[in-house]
């Protein structure tokens, strides 16, 4: 662990619902008065929205499938190479995948471009990642606290889907596909990151998803729970007593996994991570 520079990753696949987690942590950050050097996971990919057209098309020719998932299409010695040098020095080299039209001009970079390699964390308290491969088997070594959101796959499919169709302009037929194939990907890149997170947030709907392909909707929080793992629970000294008295209707259903009302997400993510933050900000402070 780094006493002075911490390193805090969340990982989920594309449509997971990283940026639940993200928001619970801004909130901690701004309550605590944390400064965090934020990175996203895109800006790692190898190829940007255009140069991946080009390659995809090599890749078929040849009889294979190219995805943002696979060690093909993305940088992980460039993300181990950030986190090793945030833990040692507080700074590290990234960059910025440009989403659309609107970040464009903020970052004077044409849409699915990428911007220059620049130097982060300069008056960070910690580097905060955010993105598919947060808990990769090359960066795992420098990551202080690793945490996974990961739905069940049906329902993951259903949100990804709904997302894609209706804030990406894709067809229901497009999305279906890209996620067919990636399938192999997901399973080798994606899936056995969240064997090794310190923490893992898995959504489970209360309803029907046994055809994510034909679903009209998303289950909303009251028709879903969350499934909460702690790996090492004495670890991050997790006091489970006092989390089912402040999260009603919540009860474990093993000794390290806490079943809570899906509405309680961002509390429970709030209640479990202060305290690890408090333990890593009192370490930060002694060194």
């Amino acid at each position: 662990m780094s006493d002075k520079y911490p390193v805090i990753s969340v990982t989920g696949s594309s449509g997971a619902g990283t940026s639940t987690a993200k928001v619970a942590l801004e909130h901690i950050f701004r309550r605590e008065k944390v400064t965090p050097a934020i990175v996203e996971g895109d800006c790692f990919h190898k190829f940007d929205r255009y140069e991946f057209r080009e390659q995809s098309k090599k890749f078929e020719a040849a009889g294979k499938r190219l995805s943002h998932f696979s060690a093909d299409a993305n940088l992980f010695d460039k993300i181990a190479a950030l986190f090793e040098s945030y833990r040692r020095t507080g700074r590290g080299m990234a960059r910025t995948y440009v989403h659309d039209d609107d970040e464009a001009k903020i970052y004077g970079v044409e849409a699915g471009r990428f911007t220059d390699w620049r130097e982060i964390g300069e008056g960070s308290d910690l580097l905060f990642y955010e993105g598919l491969h947060g808990g990769v088997e090359e960066v795992r070594p420098y990551v202080d606290l690793m945490m996974g959101v990961v739905p069940v796959v049906n329902l993951e499919w259903i949100q990804k889907i709904h997302r894609d169709t209706a804030m990406r302009g894709y067809s229901e037929e497009a999305v279906v596909d890209n996620i067919l194939s990636r399938m192999h990907d997901y399973v080798h890149f994606i899936t056995p990151q969240f064997t090794n997170t310190d923490i893992n947030f898995q959504r489970v709907p209360l309803v029907d998803t046994s055809n994510p392909f034909i679903a009209r909707d998303v289950p909303t929080p009251d028709e879903s729970v969350i499934v909460i793992r702690i790996r090492d629970p004495q670890k991050w000294g997790i006091n489970f007593p006092w989390l089912i008295s402040m999260l009603k209707d919540s009860f474990m259903s093993r000794r390290n996994t806490l079943v809570i009302p899906a509405a309680k997400m961002v509390l429970a993510m709030e209640l479990i991570l202060t305290p690890i933050m408090h333990e890593l900000l009192e370490k930060r402070r002694k060194s």
